[in-house]
């Protein structure tokens, strides 16, 4: 009965320190719900989203040519191998894997070979300046007679990195990503994710572009950066909960295991 008196209050401090240890680490491991919702100030409205940016032909596109006309066999030549596949319709959606295409290589002098053409310009031009080029030339060489001609790229990608689900290479057969589509396409951003320094590298000019943009803010709809260009890299940051998880991962463990045994050990003194 003395041994009960002694050691009953020590056990209930005891008790409380333990319960008071687990609500301080349940604590330190919450993440601030705001932080982790898209446009958590976003109220009922519409807004304007920029115009779809052209695609600009570069160095080392893959494209597909394909040339018609009245004559079948006249416009055969033209046609590539692989150069005009169905499933790059222009209904196409984006996909998360990388798919082998044969089509015209634009060289590192931005040039084309062209059947009876030879070397033809291409980078530096949309897709609509090229056709018209290539119909020109044609119908001046009287190679064909009103002939049609689609241009299409092979390799429009983008890169999706950092605290997203599942890392990847986006290929767009559509031709047309918004930022929100490629993080859908990745698995959405991780719990960790810093919502808000969402990082954009692009390819402009011949010079590497970054621009950081916010996901809490609705500024982003109107951002030339809201739709994705070939060839453009996402990055996403870990914020600092993730971070600190991180570096302080061996520091928690054993205070976590510390706070096992001192339950074990309250529990063992209740049951006496």
């Amino acid at each position: 009965m003395g041994y009960r008196n002694i050691t009953q209050p020590f056990t209930w401090r005891a008790l409380h320190s333990f319960w008071l240890l687990l609500i301080i680490l349940v604590s330190a491991s919450c993440t601030n719900t705001r932080k982790a919702t898209y446009f958590s100030g976003q109220q009922t409205g519409t807004f304007q989203p920029p115009a779809m940016p052209k695609p600009i032909i570069q160095n080392n596109d893959l494209l597909s040519i394909t040339v018609s006309s009245l004559n079948p066999e006249a416009s055969a030549v033209f046609n590539t191998p692989g150069g005009a596949n169905n499933t790059n319709s222009s209904n196409a959606q984006p996909t998360a894997t990388t798919t082998t295409a044969t089509g015209y290589l634009v060289d590192g002098e931005g040039n084309i070979q062209f059947p009876f053409l030879g070397t033809v310009k291409a980078v530096g031009m949309t897709k609509e300046e090229l056709k018209d080029k290539l119909t020109k030339s044609l119908v001046d060489k009287k190679l064909l007679v009103d002939p049609i001609i689609t241009v299409r790229f092979l390799n429009f990608k983008v890169t999706v990195l950092g605290e997203v689900a599942h890392p990847t290479v986006v290929t767009v057969p559509s031709e047309s990503i918004t930022l929100l589509e490629a993080l859908g396409l990745a698995g959405d951003l991780t719990i960790y994710a810093q919502r808000d320094n969402v990082l954009v590298i692009r390819d402009e000019d011949g010079k590497k572009v970054t621009h950081r943009l916010n996901l809490n803010n609705t500024e982003l709809f109107s951002s030339p950066y809201y739709y994705l260009k070939s060839n453009d890299v996402v990055y996403v940051e870990p914020n600092k909960a993730k971070v600190a998880s991180t570096s302080r991962s061996q520091m928690w463990i054993p205070i976590i295991l510390s706070a096992l045994s001192l339950g074990v050990i309250v529990v063992d003194r209740v049951t006496r």
